[in-house]
């Protein structure tokens, strides 16, 4: 697809990293509290369903490759977000632990060498390395990144070919499972998550203290302006360093309007206060800022998107 050429590929992966960089270093300039400082990764994170929705609302004129690019962007930063809760927001981790996740995956490659097609079979020692992750302190969500890493994104594998009077596979796994779980996930796991972590409660807040206040404004600026500056940085250091290129028909402008739709931090950001912060006056003041921040880069990314649609191409 639009991604098939490696030098446009590479291009989310960068912007992605820039997009948690950037707004992590404001929020640590801005909070110099040890305690308050524990909330560095809320401004990295992007909801992507919100980030999506607010895109479709700019219309159909669009550019597809941008919707992909967000989509991927978003994914990455998710993927990044689940590692920093796993690393930084897990308590301490026991080798028992890491023992369970190992045979999981032995399990997963052992299948996998074997040729087994089904993803019932993978169940097994899929909730074992979750379990593996519990035990080990992790978060367990990093289980659901490595069983998305081990699974083959071709349709042949394993140690032999197929029985030839079997049915032919043709889709790779890696499609089929996301086929299968697309339901679920879209009509049951997401609202579930948005539902859970949408019921914000800003009891507590009070903003006339300084961690409060720094807090909010670091998580603000992160999403507002540390997201897009960090993405469309990284982007334009890339692509003048011949890393990687913009799809056909995205202009910078639109990569300022990605940046913006990264800054829409909304349900992850919340998930990841809630693990930071243990003092009620400093959750409460994260999930504000928050709801301010990623209302702010919505605004603003569809007051750029609906412009830069009327504007004609050069």
């Amino acid at each position: 697809g639009a991604l098939s050429d490696p030098r446009v590929a590479t291009l989310p992966i960068i912007a992605a990293a820039g997009g948690v960089v950037i707004p992590a270093l404001l929020y640590a300039l801005i909070n110099t509290d040890p305690a308050a400082r524990r909330g560095w990764a809320i401004p990295t994170a992007t909801d992507i369903a919100f980030a999506v929705g607010v895109l479709s609302l700019i219309g159909r004129k669009v550019p597809p490759a941008l919707r992909l690019l967000l989509l991927t962007l978003a994914i990455i930063d998710d993927i990044a977000a689940i590692v920093v809760i796993a690393l930084v927001y897990s308590g301490g981790i026991a080798l028992a632990g890491l023992l369970v996740v190992a045979a999981g995956v032995l399990g997963v490659l052992l299948l996998q060498w074997l040729g087994v097609q089904r993803a019932l079979a993978y169940v097994l020692p899929g909730a074992l390395l979750w379990f593996g992750m519990l035990r080990a302190g992790l978060h367990p969500t990093l289980a659901g990144v490595l069983l998305g890493l081990l699974t083959p994104v071709t349709s042949a594998f394993g140690r032999a070919p197929r029985d030839p009077g079997a049915r032919r596979v043709t889709e790779s796994p890696v499609v089929r499972v996301e086929a299968m779980l697309h339901p679920w996930v879209a009509f049951g796991v997401m609202p579930l998550f948005a539902l859970a972590n949408a019921g914000v409660s800003l009891k507590g807040l009070d903003l006339s203290a300084a961690a409060p206040l720094a807090v909010s404004a670091g998580v603000v600026s992160g999403l507002v302006l540390g997201k897009p500056i960090g993405i469309v940085l990284a982007s334009i250091a890339a692509v003048r360093l011949g890393l990687c290129a913009l799809p056909a028909g995205v202009r910078w402008s639109h990569m300022v309007l990605l940046g913006l739709l990264g800054g829409i931090g909304f349900t992850m950001s919340i998930f990841i206060a809630n693990l930071a912060f243990d003092n009620p006056a400093l959750l409460a003041a994260a999930k504000f800022a928050v709801l301010v921040g990623s209302a702010l880069a919505a605004t603003l990314g569809l007051l750029l998107g609906r412009a830069a649609r009327q504007r004609p191409p050069r």
